[in-house]
C-alpha cells in the first residue's frame, strides 16, 4: 500500500464517466482492457491502481497513455492532509 488516499470521499478518477459515456459496462470493459472486474470495481471506487493497469483501461477507452493525467489526476500524499 502507498501513502494516497482519497481526498473528501470522491473518486480519484474519471473511468467510470468515460466508461458510461461509451455505453460500456463493467465487464466489456474489463475484457477489453484484459484486467479482473473486481480491478475496475476498485479503480472506480477511486483506489489506487498500478501505471500498467492504468494504461490498459486508458487504452480500451480509446485514450492515449498521454492523458493519464485527465483520467487519473495525481494523488496527494496524505502527509499534505496530517497537521503540521
Amino acid at each position: 500500500m502507498d501513502d494516497t488516499e482519497v481526498v473528501d470521499g470522491e473518486p480519484g478518477n474519471r473511468v467510470r464517466e468515460l466508461r458510461e459515456h461509451k455505453l460500456m459496462t463493467q465487464s466489456q470493459l474489463a475484457r477489453k482492457a484484459q484486467v479482473a472486474l473486481r480491478t475496475i470495481h476498485s479503480v472506480e471506487k477511486g483506489l489506487n491502481c498500478r501505471m500498467d493497469t492504468k494504461r490498459k483501461i486508458l487504452l480500451a477507452l480509446g485514450l492515449r497513455f498521454e492523458d493519464r493525467d485527465l483520467v487519473f489526476p495525481p494523488r496527494k500524499p496524505l502527509s499534505f492532509m496530517l497537521p503540521h
